[in-house]
């Protein structure tokens, strides 16, 4: 791939795409040259540094060293040029040097990973004022006396997110998680601010601020587990990228999503799930690439490659992929955030086919990888959770796979979610984790109790030296320490761009299945007069009545849009079923059938009796939607579909034949919901025997071509 003076749109490579590139070249390079943001966009494939190559060095208050023609940092103010200052070392010499330096309190800080709030962000509270987010620190602090998930009070109160002067200056903190959804503008001033005052601190240490997805299209989007729909470019849900069948468009996807994040200050990335969708009813199977583990091994490369080239360097957002050793095989579909959701088991000794996944995410580099809260039951290893668990973290994950990066736990393992540990102290449960192999603790901004960990155990002090010594790798190998800083005009330019959006716009038509077209009725004819109802009701709420009916806005489908059943030729219904959200869990069974997920079963069985339907469903899970589609009722539906968060437009464009369908199921949907019930955790829905599917793992049919 050409340097980036001459192919500032990195993802934009085909010969197809030439003329595009070349309108958008001059635009781009002058944007991104403009503050040295060209340093962090510039293409992360075919390029190695030599060691007298000056890279831009981006400073607030370091003064600059002068060595001969070369330029460093002095990031510790003292006026010479130290070891972990000079570019021209390796990561590890330099890593080396700057772990000596500092101090036990100093190191316990950069091993926490916490919330960090914006002005005006309210994340995990109720709002203190109406006025908008700006770029200003949140100066609160936020603690938690009662765990937000069992209900019952905590052990020592949890700081879920300091106060950003404090965190920075008297916790050392350097590693932090972004919630909120605001302007790139404002993110990019933000994180700008954020390294000024990391780089005004003794030893000029950058932060890295990490997020969950922000490029996707959900109905289910939460704190710690998706930002949802943003300012950045909206693709389709995940199970949608891998429902496309597109190995080269989710590399461009994820390449392209490096390049916004770069351009507001986001180096590490929360994601993506290498879980695997084998229990349907867990409520997570949105975040995951389906239920083939070979198949998720694949999408799991590629979008690693894509946000962090094929070697980890100053252009890659770093990933962390999770959550190991897979998270999909809950008992009963209970999630391990909740007490009654704990246990993780294995009826189809099928644990090994949960790694491939992981496997192929160690390959493609990933920079680290998270463990999930479950405690494996009925296998060879420890029955408590895997942030604890020896077996599963040191010798599976670090010895018999090889992985060398960082282990990061998931957010509140130590004061919240502590499975088969209930009964240690909190600086027990610190020392098993690190004998384990956590290096990086997610979840609380108040290093107290770690520090005390270590005072009682001085021989963890070898372990944080371990953990300090991968963390800094990370940031050296980014860049960081040379130029932390973004340009504020250029992230408005980068973000959403044209460019970008039109690729989006093909990926939210791959993902899009067609399931079943018998009669031959789709795509439908120009002119064809249709009813087209976008249904979804929020879960818990009174689910009576009619959804949205599509207005169009132009008629570029060339179908005519009426506002009632009993005007169309024929009715275009959308369902979109609510689960019950993951954060509202209270140990009841999960269920996938529609009336139990928001979705009044009367009205629709009145609303397609009218006319002939075309059905689609918004899959988030497996639904089962026998109580509207069975052998009774077929005879209604001229088509179905399936979608996995796409847009109005894109839908249109499939069902009015603008756009041949190509997507295929990233799992198999059950036939009924006591076949749901019966079927095993680890077990892929494909391997559940004849009777289980309605529809099928990689079904999905095209428009034939004359």
């Amino acid at each position: 791939m050409r340097d980036t003076i001459n192919n500032p749109v990195v993802f934009l490579s085909s010969a197809s795409r030439a003329g595009t590139l070349k309108k958008y070249r001059t635009f781009f390079w002058a944007g991104l040259s403009a503050l040295g943001l060209l340093g962090l966009i510039r293409p992360v494939q075919g390029q190695t540094k030599t060691a007298a190559q000056q890279p831009n060095l981006g400073s607030r208050s370091a003064k600059i060293i002068q060595v001969g023609s070369l330029k460093f940092k002095d990031l510790n103010k003292n006026g010479k040029l130290d070891p972990y200052e000079d570019w021209r070392l390796s990561a590890e010499a330099r890593s080396k040097d700057l772990l000596a330096r500092m101090s036990t309190e100093q190191k316990v800080g950069f091993m926490l990973i916490s919330t960090t709030r914006l002005q005006n962000d309210w994340a995990f509270e109720a709002p203190k004022n109406k006025e908008p987010i700006t770029s200003g620190f949140n100066e609160d602090d936020l603690v938690a006396t009662t765990n937000i998930f069992t209900r019952k009070p905590l052990p020592v109160p949890l700081m879920n997110a300091a106060g950003t002067t404090k965190a920075v200056t008297q916790y050392h903190l350097r590693h932090f998680i972004l919630r909120a959804s605001t302007s790139p503008r404002i993110m990019a001033e933000w994180a700008n601010k954020l390294q000024a005052l990391c780089e005004q601190q003794p030893l000029g240490i950058p932060a890295i601020v990490a997020s969950n997805p922000r490029n996707h299209v959900t109905t289910t989007a939460a704190i710690g587990t998706s930002v949802g729909q943003t300012a950045f470019s909206t693709w389709p849900g995940e199970l949608g990228l891998s429902a496309m069948r597109d190995l080269k468009l989710t590399r461009e996807f994820a390449d392209i999503a490096r390049q916004e994040w770069a351009a507001t200050g986001l180096r590490k990335g929360y994601m993506y799930m290498a879980d695997l969708a084998t229990e349907p009813r867990w409520q997570r199977v949105d975040g995951t690439f389906g239920e083939n583990a070979e198949w998720a091994a694949q999408m799991i490369s590629q979008v690693i490659l894509g946000f962090q080239g094929p070697k980890l360097g100053p252009a890659s957002v770093a990933m962390t992929t999770k959550h190991f050793p897979g998270g999909g095989a809950g008992k009963d579909g209970q999630d391990p955030h909740f007490e009654w959701g704990k246990t993780e088991v294995f009826p189809g000794n099928m644990l090994a086919n949960n790694l491939i996944p992981f496997k192929a995410a160690i390959k493609a580099g990933t920079s680290a990888i998270m463990p999930y809260y479950s405690m494996p039951v009925g296998t060879k290893y420890e029955e408590v959770a895997y942030a604890y668990n020896r077996g599963v973290i040191h010798d599976l994950l670090r010895t018999e796979l090889g992985f060398n990066g960082i282990i990061n736990s998931d957010t509140g393992p130590i004061e919240m979610m502590p499975w088969g540990a209930e009964s240690w102290s909190i600086t027990q449960r610190y020392h098993r984790a690190l004998q384990a192999g956590v290096n990086l603790f997610a979840g609380t901004a108040d290093p107290t109790e770690l520090l005390k960990t270590v005072q009682t155990n001085p021989t963890d002090m070898a372990l944080i030296d371990d953990s300090i010594r991968r963390l800094l790798l990370e940031k050296f190998t980014l860049g960081l320490f040379e130029n932390p800083y973004v340009d504020e005009d250029a992230a408005e330019k980068i973000v959403n761009n044209p460019q970008f959006v039109a690729r989006a716009n093909v990926a939210l038509r791959k993902s899009v299945v067609l399931l079943r077209n018998d009669a031959k009725s789709l795509p439908l004819k120009a002119k064809t007069k249709v009813y087209f109802e976008s249904y979804q009701k929020r879960y818990g709420t009174p689910d009576a009545g009619p959804g949205e009916v599509y207005a169009a806005k132009d008629q570029s489908s060339d179908l005519e849009f009426v506002k009632t059943p009993e005007e169309a030729d024929v009715i275009l219904l959308w369902l979109k079923p609510s689960g019950k959200p993951l954060f509202n869990s209270d140990g009841s069974p999960l269920y996938l059938s529609l009336s139990r997920n928001a979705v009044d079963i009367s009205y629709i069985n009145a609303l397609t009796a009218k006319k002939p339907t075309i059905l689609v469903v918004n899959y988030t899970s497996p639904w089962v939607i026998n109580e509207i589609y069975n052998n009774d009722t077929k005879s209604r539906f001229q088509g179905v579909l399936a979608t996995f968060g796409t847009t109005p437009e894109a839908l249109l464009d499939v069902v009015s034949g603008k756009f041949n369908p190509t997507g295929k199921m990233p799992f198999t949907t059950p036939v009924s919901e006591e076949a749901a019930k019966n079927q095993k955790e680890d077990v892929p829905g494909y391997q559940e025997g004849a009777g289980y599917p309605l529809f099928k793992y990689d079904e999905g049919l095209n428009y034939s071509v004359k």
